[in-house]
């Protein structure tokens, strides 16, 4: 049975006393927001943005109460959720391609049409698609999806074929098929080019999330309350409005987070992949 996170996260809540609760209406958050409701000790307040969340929570402590606000995944988040998602299915493709010359031939021109078919082009429908059941992150989530997945799949297709032959003839020998060829042969083997390409495919994120969170763009009469908040929506308003040191701000937090991970989490796993690499 699965957990019932949006009752745990509600009796955490009530455990730490919090009276205040700011949210942006959406399917995700809906069980956890009914029960704030329903709560007479707590005033569930909806809001057109998270931003005004910030001055929700901050007027909240200045009086002395507890609060919280509740977020969809957005910026980072997004980019992070994505990147999970990517690492799913990169593999059972990659495999799928590489399982013999006839799906090769049959594949990999479609995967390279779909990679080649600019993103942005059917934003649009896919955010109608997701506003109709009011799941806004949904649209962003899956063009970010869409744009990070095929540098992943190409990397691992790439990688599977550096595989040399004696190693395969060499499992053969020794009975190793199936699921233990995928897990000791396939996978170790396609660590560099996993780690390489989840930096590729990660980067590729960071691009496109500042256009998928400026939701106002594709949508007829859009306002700023049709955006996602999260840094691609911050620098995009920054600029907009002239508001230069929020800009700064923001491109610098961007910066600095870019760079912590790079040193702290990419560069480790790159030193890391070179014990994996085929002499």
């Amino acid at each position: 049975m699965q957990p019932d996170w949006p009752a745990e996260i509600y009796k955490e809540l009530v455990s730490a006393g919090v009276r205040v609760v700011g949210y942006v209406p959406d399917a995700g958050h809906k069980r956890l927001i009914e029960l704030c409701h329903e709560d007479r000790n707590m005033r569930a307040v909806p809001l057109s943005t998270e931003e005004e969340g910030i001055g929700l929570v901050a007027g909240a402590w200045l009086g002395g109460e507890k609060s919280v606000l509740l977020m969809q995944s957005s910026g980072v988040g997004n980019i992070i959720n994505v990147l999970g998602m990517v690492q799913v299915c990169r593999f059972p493709l990659a495999i799928l391609v590489t399982k013999n010359a006839l799906m090769e031939r049959l594949l990999l021109p479609l995967f390279d049409i779909a990679q080649s078919v600019p993103v942005l082009a059917f934003f649009p429908i896919v955010i109608a698609f997701f506003l109709r059941f009011g799941f806004s992150n949904g649209a962003a989530t899956f063009i970010i999806f869409i744009t990070m997945l095929w540098t992943m799949v190409f990397s691992l297709v790439g990688g599977l074929k550096t595989i040399p032959s004696d190693i395969k003839e060499a499992a053969q020998v020794f009975g190793i098929k199936g699921s233990a060829f995928t897990r000791k042969i396939l996978l170790p083997g396609v660590v560099p080019y996993l780690v390489t390409g989840s930096l590729l495919t990660w980067a590729q994120g960071w691009n496109i999330v500042i256009v998928a969170e400026v939701l106002r763009t594709y949508i007829p009469g859009g306002t700023t309350a049709n955006d996602l908040f999260g840094i691609g929506s911050i620098l995009v308003d920054a600029s907009a409005n002239a508001e230069n040191g929020m800009f700064v701000a923001a491109l610098l937090a961007m910066i600095l987070l870019i760079a912590f991970l790079n040193f702290f989490v990419w560069q480790k796993l790159l030193r890391y992949a070179e014990r994996y690499k085929f002499e």
